[in-house]
């Protein structure tokens, strides 16, 4: 099999950093009870505790998709709704997941220009209509970092919570790129969670550096009630949850974790820096995390493609470049050199 070049459309395309394939290595000899009743599973979660300093209840499922909907259907009866952004994955991309496996639940849509969530747009949906025949709201979830490459600071986290707490809403966090957010911010991942308000959080390990793999980790263990059934329930049991818990040994203990995340968001910084100026294409807001939106003609893009660059273009048009925990600036210095060729 020849290999692709590294291209940015997703950071998904990245393969396995090395602390990740390191404990999958070492948890591969002899033996182990199943369906996470290992010292690997036990260690991952004691591991997450630490990270968070809070004595949480940690879950570990196979993908985002999985993660994001099953958190949310243990807030919520199938009567209620979620209070979502209009470009959140669970709305976008998670093809009715939330709704299929709360059993209905509604995704109430607020919509942003920026992919955040506001205050105001929770306020508003929350008190909306207050009859029999609108779906209760009961839940409010946010992504950090968002699908457009913004972050939620501490403060802008609280802010939101308080506002939860007034209409006796719940706060998930859908983490996928979490490791970014905290890197960009430089605050502690407690900091940014439970000490915030934020009830339940579904971090992110694929598109961190792992093969597989994310964790939804409660912060208040009353919450978690039968979550591991409805884990189970839905296909998200691993019979050898040694291998999808160990990638979190060596990710968490090494501190990978965070400097995979570190060295994706530089690399996104320095791309938007490369092409700052370049005639015919335009930053498209801020660079907080690991995410690149550039405006440009259907002609600069169709010609950039032409030369074997793959990337997004599904929000607002814009094209969407990626970078990874692997990401090589000799590749990206060629990226910048191919888009000057397309103007």
């Amino acid at each position: 099999m020849v290999p692709l070049e590294q291209q940015f459309a997703s950071d998904n395309y990245s393969g396995i950093c090395p602390e990740a394939m390191a404990a999958i290595e070492e948890s591969n000899h002899g033996h182990a009870p199943a369906y996470g009743n290992d010292p690997w599973t036990q260690h991952a979660a004691d591991a997450f505790r630490e990270l968070f300093e809070k004595d949480c209840e940690v879950f570990f499922v196979f993908n985002g998709t999985a993660a994001n909907s099953l958190a949310l259907a243990s807030l919520c009866q199938s009567y209620q709704g979620i209070i979502c952004c209009d470009s959140a994955h669970v709305e976008t991309d998670e093809c009715g997941a939330p709704e299929f496996f709360s059993n209905g639940s509604k995704l109430l849509v607020a919509r942003s220009e920026d992919g955040k969530l506001s205050s105001a747009a929770i306020r508003e949906l929350a008190t909306k209509r207050m009859d029999i025949h609108y779906p209760k709201p009961k839940v409010v979830t946010m992504t950090q970092s968002t699908e457009t490459g913004r972050v939620y600071t501490p403060a802008e986290v609280r802010a939101l919570s308080e506002t939860c707490k007034e209409h006796g809403l719940s706060l998930h966090m859908d983490g996928a790129r979490f490791a970014n957010a905290v890197a960009a911010l430089g605050c502690t991942p407690a900091e940014m969670t439970w000490k915030a308000g934020v009830d339940v959080l579904c971090f992110g390990g694929t598109k961190n550096g792992m093969a597989v793999g994310e964790s939804v980790v409660f912060f208040d263990r009353k919450m978690a009630v039968d979550f591991d059934y409805r884990c189970k329930q839905a296909g998200q049991l691993a019979s050898k949850m040694r291998f999808l818990a160990a990638p979190w040994v060596g990710m968490l203990g090494s501190g990978a974790w965070l400097k995979n995340a570190r060295h994706a968001n530089d690399c996104a910084t320095y791309f938007a820096g490369q092409v700052a100026g370049i005639a015919g294409v335009k930053l498209v807001g801020p660079v907080e995390a690991n995410a690149v939106f550039l405006a440009a003609s259907d002609a600069i893009l169709d010609r950039l493609r032409a030369k074997g660059w793959l990337f997004y273009t599904f929000i607002g048009g814009a094209a969407r470049f990626m970078f990874a925990w692997d990401t090589e600036l000799a590749r990206v210095d060629k990226l910048v050199r191919d888009l000057k060729d397309c103007v």
